[in-house]
């Protein structure tokens, strides 16, 4: 059996070409064509990519053990989504902790004293390499969302604190469809950090 840890590795991409430039959003889409390593003689595949800058997610818990919620409406499933206050790692040379900080004070208007980091995932690997941070936010104080004016979907958002055994229970039982926020949950409760 081969080692239990992810290896980095890269098959020969022959030939690679854009099919979708993001059209001022964040995401693109390229069609590569890739080879088996060490099989020359076979032909090559295509594969679509979409391209993302990955996300930072922030499960941020209160005194009272209860968890800041975003109620946000999501096109691609047409439905409002139970999720967490999470953004975009779409700023040059900043990481994902620093996404984290910036987004539980843009969605939310909370900042964290302490922060712990429970893991770092790839959503969907098989198209694309958008990878998912996961940080728990303790020690909150409220702070206001700045100059942050919200637009398109965010701007219908709604906030509230759920305690987090029930969002734990909503989880486990299927009615919280959400991957970021499914994964952020089980995590904590897995590593006894919360519940």
């Amino acid at each position: 059996m081969p080692d239990l840890a992810d290896r980095r590795e890269a098959w020969p991409v022959e030939e690679s070409d854009g099919v979708y430039d993001g059209d001022g959003w964040v995401v693109r889409v390229r069609r590569d064509r890739i080879r088996r390593p060490g099989h020359p003689e076979e032909p090559t595949f295509p594969r679509i990519v979409v391209e993302h800058p990955g996300a930072a997610i922030v499960l941020a818990i209160d005194d009272l053990d209860r968890v800041l919620c975003v109620w946000q409406y999501r096109h691609a499933v047409q439905r409002t989504l139970v999720q967490l206050p999470a953004g975009l790692c779409d700023v040059d040379g900043e990481d994902a902790d620093e996404v984290a900080r910036r987004e539980l004070v843009e969605e939310a208007g909370y900042e964290a004293g302490a922060w712990t980091h429970l893991a770092s995932t790839y959503s969907s690997p098989g198209f694309s390499a958008e990878q998912s941070h996961f940080f728990l936010a303790r020690d909150l104080r409220e702070v206001g969302r700045g100059d942050f004016a919200p637009e398109h979907e965010e701007a219908e958002m709604e906030l509230g604190w759920v305690p987090f055994l029930d969002l734990h229970e909503a989880v486990v039982a299927g009615r919280l469809a959400d991957a970021h926020l499914a994964t952020a949950v089980l995590l904590a409760k897995a590593r006894g950090l919360a519940g």
